[in-house]
């Protein structure tokens, strides 16, 4: 068995001690946590300075080597490069030691996709965690789909090479994502030519996706099933208590997976009875503050959300707490509709059932567009198609039926 290494932090990573620690406590991390993360840096700089290394050649190479040693001489945690996760971080955040880019020698097709990506951020203005990372997922797509290796690849580009994309790709996707498909291609497209990478406006050669405005039906689910997602949460749990939160905030405001995830402390305004939305182009928006919704959140602020410098509402439960993302609040109701024993549905689904149940109440196409906040009344139409009531009422009779 290893000795237990112990003393003061000293060695190329002394400096960062003390900051190393703060921000494990900001993140939640226990205090016997904190211990081991402070052994294993002491354990480290040590290593460091024995080898006349210094913080910034603390590559993951060389955090890997570190992790060789300390099995050689016995110790069994870190297992993997997961237990050094938190202190490479740490020293990567404050610019001590080098960033994953700067250890990764990039391919063309990733140095392209990384200037697209900057591109999407910087000249487009979009959300770097809702929307960036689909457009890039269809581009990388694309480029391994045509076998694309560099620039050179790129101006040999044809539109029969655009169109074949498109079909191979909409044959197992739906209309609504195919539509999404052609969308984010004519996007890159448009960059590769802006950039001189290709001779020809390729982006006119992405087919449309065949569909017509207003011939769905949202796909909205019954009150019982609701409740049945609901009660297969167990608040008893840290949990099972934040994600009861998050289904009845879906439920009762109708707010996209994203804008869930945006909360923060500051948006609920508790003496008004209001909580802000942070929605789509930058929109913000004041939703009354339902007292079910209420309740469910300050049961979760009290009982079960972990102290931290976090400002989101919603945070992991474990360290590091940090704020959930968009897909991890659409993997919460896919995780509710597994323990409820319902088909799997994404958080949107809630978002149609708060529109269907207002109209079922006695609401107007005008109030269901003010609580999704829709701008225009066309895209809150087509929920008219399950507001049986009204159309009862402008239906004619059947030709040639009994008057």
């Amino acid at each position: 068995m290893a000795k237990r290494v112990c003393g003061p932090l000293d060695g190329p990573l002394a400096p960062y001690g003390a900051g190393f620690q703060a921000s494990l406590a900001d993140q939640g991390y226990s205090a016997d946590s904190i211990g081991r993360q402070l052994r294993l840096m002491v354990h480290l700089s040590r290593w460091l300075e024995r080898r006349h290394l210094g913080v910034g050649d603390l590559s993951t190479d060389c955090a890997r080597r570190f992790l060789g040693s300390r099995r050689a001489e016995g110790y069994a945690r870190p297992e993997s490069m997961a237990g050094m996760a938190p202190m490479l971080e740490y020293l990567r955040s404050v610019g001590a030691a080098p960033g994953i880019e700067a250890e990764v020698t990039l391919t063309p097709v990733d140095a392209l996709v990384a200037a697209y990506r900057r591109y999407l951020l910087e000249e487009r203005g979009l959300s770097e965690l809702s929307t960036v990372p689909h457009y890039l997922d269809v581009a990388s797509a694309f480029l391994a789909h045509r076998s694309i290796a560099g620039p050179a690849d790129v101006r040999g580009l044809t539109s029969a090479d655009v169109s074949g994309f498109v079909l191979s790709e909409s044959r197992r996707r739906t209309v609504g994502y195919a539509k999404s498909i052609s969308t984010r291609l004519r996007s890159l497209l448009r960059y590769l030519e802006m950039e001189g990478l290709t001779s020809n406006a390729l982006a006119a050669a992405v087919p449309s996706a065949a569909s017509w405005q207003l011939t769905g039906l949202p796909q909205a689910i019954s009150t019982r099933d609701v409740a049945r997602l609901l009660e297969s949460c167990d608040r008893r749990r840290p949990s099972g208590c934040r994600d009861f939160t998050i289904l009845t905030v879906l439920a009762r405001l109708g707010l996209r997976a994203a804008e869930v995830a945006a909360l923060t402390l500051d948006d609920i305004d508790w003496r008004g009875g209001e909580v802000r939305v942070h929605g789509k182009g930058n929109r913000e928006d004041r939703l009354p503050l339902a007292h079910d919704v209420g309740e469910a959140i300050v049961a979760w602020l009290r009982e079960g959300r972990p102290r931290c410098a976090s400002p989101a509402v919603f945070t992991r439960v474990l360290a590091p707490h940090r704020g959930l993302s968009a897909r991890t609040i659409s993997g919460v109701v896919r995780q509710a509709c597994r323990r409820a024993g319902l088909p799997p549905m994404g958080s949107h689904r809630l978002r149609h059932t708060v529109a269907t149940e207002t109209l079922r109440a006695g609401g107007s196409l005008t109030e269901v567009a003010h609580l999704l906040r829709q701008r225009s009344l066309a895209a809150t139409s087509i929920y008219a198609k399950v507001d049986l009531r009204a159309l009862s009422a402008v239906a004619r009779p059947w030709p040639g039926g009994a008057a």
